[in-house]
């Protein structure tokens, strides 16, 4: 009978076989030991907690919750402005191709059209990509800023990204009083959208544009996504008096940062980027400054741009 399905008549010879292992006492022996070690090591952990311990923080969680309480909100509402604490909104982008730059900016003016004092309000775009397509697009917000934002206060709008916003009204809304108004804000972003995108599908800048901002210098032939040196652009100054919208309204600051990154240093990808716009604002804190773009140039000179440095006491000290 054939067994293996291959022979004439004859048996299927097994491939393998199954043996004993060596020395299978001394490998439970040590297994056993291990488990036991473990299970020190828990009883320990539990009756000996510690207050610089993750483990012994475990054995104190108590769930807790919030819970808004009207007068305080109240009171908030009616504090002066110039009691109001100054707000930093860090914005987060990695990938022109996968985050498309159009899509970036308008979250970032979304958050510079807050309902919020712009002079206690600065939004930093992280590019940690270090694309120029992105910084392109930034430019194109900040004339657009200039127009969208005292838009969005004169009239209350909401949402306040132009694209949210313009995809929930294909034409002038009923409590807009001033239709030229809404179909002026609406050219403007369909050009300055169409503007982008060209620019982004062509993957290159046009010479004309490039001389149009000196930020675009810090781009060459060796810069990559990978490999860059620590890019910083304060598009728009909120200390400067002349940052002003077309009615004369202060405008928010608007930073550009690109931390550096080397191909022989880990980057972390995006946790990184955040990392190091945390431990610069965690510093400069502590200095008693909420203005990070006084002093974003020296930073970025310095190592602590990449975020996977520590932040040595004497660095610190050169640069202040």
């Amino acid at each position: 009978m054939d067994k293996g399905g291959g022979g004439h008549g004859e048996e299927a010879l097994p491939l393998f076989e199954t043996k004993e292992a060596r020395f299978r006492g001394a490998y439970k022996l040590f297994a056993s030991t291990v488990f036991v070690g473990i299970c020190f090591i828990w009883v320990y952990r539990v009756t000996h907690p510690s207050r610089g311990d993750g483990l012994g923080l475990v054995c104190r969680w108590r769930s807790c919750g919030s819970v808004c309480i009207g007068s305080s909100l109240n009171l908030f509402v009616s504090i002066s402005e110039e009691k109001l604490p100054g707000v930093d909104i860090f914005v987060c982008t990695a990938d022109p191709k996968m985050e498309p730059p159009t899509l970036v900016i308008n979250t970032v003016l979304s958050a510079m059209s807050y309902n919020y004092p712009p002079e206690k309000l600065s939004v930093y775009l992280s590019d940690d990509g270090g694309s120029e397509l992105t910084f392109y697009a930034l430019v194109e917000a900040t004339r657009f800023c200039k127009h969208w934002i005292p838009f969005c206060k004169k009239f209350s709008v909401e949402p306040r990204s132009p694209a949210a916003y313009f995809a929930q009204h294909s034409n002038v809304p009923d409590d807009i009083p001033s239709p030229q108004d809404w179909l002026a804000i609406k050219r403007l972003y369909d050009e300055m959208e169409k503007r982008i995108d060209s620019t982004v599908e062509k993957g290159m800048i046009p010479k004309e544009v490039r001389d149009q901002h000196k930020g675009f210098s810090e781009w060459n032939s060796k810069v990559t996504k990978q490999d860059h040196q620590s890019i910083v652009q304060i598009m728009i100054d909120g200390r400067d008096k002349n940052a002003v919208d077309v009615d004369g309204g202060p405008l928010p600051t608007l930073v550009y940062v690109a931390r550096e990154k080397r191909p022989q240093w880990p980057h972390n990808f995006k946790a990184g980027a955040v990392n190091a716009l945390i431990r610069y604002k965690r510093y400069y804190v502590y200095r008693g400054t909420n203005n990070m773009a006084h002093h974003l140039a020296r930073w970025a000179a310095s190592r602590i741009a990449s975020g996977d440095y520590p932040l040595h006491p004497e660095l610190l000290t050169k640069l202040t």
